[in-house]
């Protein structure tokens, strides 16, 4: 179908794809500068957690979050059937990222609580495209 006569996105899903375009660009960025040092975190911060260095947790942030939001972002983008589901599970990754961060090395950042709200408002935004799915699928 030509880009003139596809339909408009709503406006919550223009929110959602510019939600999962930040958080991916953000996912990259820090799992960067994680993986290459460029990030100043404290090695302590790692006591008690299964991680020697920042790398994989950098590489998980870039690859996992990131990548997946990256993803999920094109199927919203292009309109694509799985754009509910791959959105729904997208937002789910970063609740858990966050979730599991914050047991391994408790509170350290505003950015925590706040990429937390991102992943609510990720699967909040999503449903409505996730229930579109649903009711594609049961025809």
């Amino acid at each position: 179908m030509p880009a003139s006569t596809r339909r408009p996105l709503s406006a919550s899903t223009r929110a959602l794809l510019a939600l999962e375009l930040f958080v991916a660009f953000w996912a990259f960025a820090g799992g960067i500068g994680m993986m290459g040092g460029g990030l100043d975190l404290p090695s302590d911060w790692l006591d008690g957690t299964p991680f020697s260095s920042y790398f994989f947790p950098g590489l998980i942030l870039f690859v996992v979050v990131g990548g997946s939001m990256l993803v999920a972002s094109l199927a919203v983008w292009s309109r694509n059937l799985f754009a509910g589901p791959a959105s729904l599970a997208v937002g789910s990754i970063l609740l858990i990222w966050i979730t599991v961060q914050v047991v391994l090395i408790g509170y350290r950042s505003w950015m925590q609580p706040t990429f937390f709200a991102f992943g609510l408002a990720v699967v909040a935004l999503a449903i409505p495209l996730f229930a579109g799915f649903l009711s594609q699928r049961t025809r």
